[in-house]
């Protein structure tokens, strides 16, 4: 009687492992793709309150587009700037005038006046923008890109979300303060940084436990950098575990239980 308890109950043990959802024993598997996906989204990011737009407008006759290029000022003697400010200023990259996209999603151009962001990628905004200045200028070449940007952290850290950079010296241990730090389930000798650079995609892994990963290419981040964390082995043998194991080893319990009053008797 007793080893047919043990059997039974061996037995309901093995159906209650085998019945854990595929889905988690992938958990480091699908990394890369993941993050491949939140880089091509971000890729592709619509323009956003706070987003810092630095424009620049060039033509045969320089002179037809001065108006359009103005103010000029240094961005080391100025603070961040609320959004709704939409205060002009400089990059450190050279003179480019600079607009903060205010919360009604619009910046206010010279000469043209408000314009509306709402909605539109980079390359929508430049589009119309370029479209606006034909009023003025004789095929006009409009230069624009974003002086602050987005990252996305990804995976075991305590707060995953896309993060604004307005720091033109980010790092990989920046970025991963922004969410928080890792987990202490997060790998630190494996972190993916996936990149996306002109449509291409670069791939790398990142080991912050030694020191020389500040010789990284991937150290510095950049537009659109999404960077995953993987769980540890712990957390994959965990998802191996079915989330209903206390209730099965209930049932177990309570099957053997009645089984031995049945052969008792």
């Amino acid at each position: 009687m007793k080893k047919t308890q043990i059997v039974i109950y061996y037995a309901i043990l093995l159906f209650m492992f085998n019945c854990a959802p595929k889905s988690n024993l992938i958990y480091m598997g699908d990394a890369d793709d993941i993050a491949t996906q939140a880089s091509v989204k971000n890729s592709s990011q619509i323009i956003q309150p706070g987003d810092q737009l630095g424009i620049w407008i060039t033509a045969e006759e320089m002179e037809a587009v001065a108006p359009f290029n103005q103010n000029l000022i240094q961005l080391e003697n100025i603070n961040n700037t609320a959004p709704s400010s939409n205060q002009i200023q400089r990059t450190s990259t050279g003179q480019i005038p600079t607009y903060i996209v205010k919360t009604d999603h619009t910046i206010t151009f010279p000469v043209i006046g408000k314009i509306s962001t709402e909605g539109k990628t980079l390359e929508m905004f430049e589009q119309e923008l370029t479209q606006s200045l034909t009023k003025y200028i004789y095929n006009p070449v409009v230069s624009l890109r974003t002086l602050n940007y987005k990252i996305t952290v990804l995976g075991e850290v305590n707060k995953p979300g896309t993060y604004t950079i307005v720091d033109n010296q980010s790092n990989l241990l920046s970025a991963l303060g922004l969410a928080g730090d890792l987990t202490k389930y997060g790998l630190r000798d494996n972190i993916l940084v996936v990149r996306n650079e002109n449509g291409k995609i670069s791939k790398n892994r990142v080991d912050i436990t030694r020191s020389d990963f500040i010789n990284s290419p991937y150290y510095y981040m950049k537009q659109n950098d999404v960077i995953y964390v993987s769980a540890n082995e712990t957390v994959g043998r965990q998802s191996r575990l079915n989330p209903n194991a206390s209730l099965y080893l209930s049932m177990a319990s309570i099957i053997v239980t009645i089984l031995a009053l049945v052969f008792r008797n």
